[in-house]
């Protein structure tokens, strides 16, 4: 049974900037694209455990969103978790919806791909 957890309204998320939230003591990142659909990963860089990655570059991948560590520079796409740049890494991500302008997470990881639109 899938449980949303309500985060924030849409509008208080600035386009490509990450957004840490702290939700039962996890955290989680999330990042609001140009065209509105918003992903959430974990916060925590599969790579050194730290949890920096709302701090990271949001790019792309031909037409894959991504987000790039802040420390090592490790590339992620946002919809599935796929390290692009060292395979061994995944970055866990959440579902994500938009209800009456408030984005909702289902906090158990990967019940399906990242992100939603508003």
């Amino acid at each position: 049974m899938t449980t949303w957890i309500r985060v924030c309204r849409l509008d208080e998320l600035e386009v490509l900037w990450g957004e840490a939230a702290l939700i039962e003591g996890e955290q989680f990142a999330l990042f609001r694209l140009p065209d509105d659909r918003v992903h959430a990963v974990s916060n925590q860089d599969p790579a050194t455990g730290s949890q920096v990655l709302s701090r990271g570059i949001v790019g792309s991948r031909g037409d894959r969103a991504t987000i790039a560590s802040p420390l090592h520079k490790q590339v992620y796409d946002l919809e599935t978790g796929e390290c692009f740049s060292a395979p061994d890494y995944r970055l866990p991500v959440f579902a994500v919806r938009i209800v009456d302008g408030v984005v909702e997470i289902d906090t158990r990881p990967d019940r399906g791909q990242s992100g939603a639109a508003a």
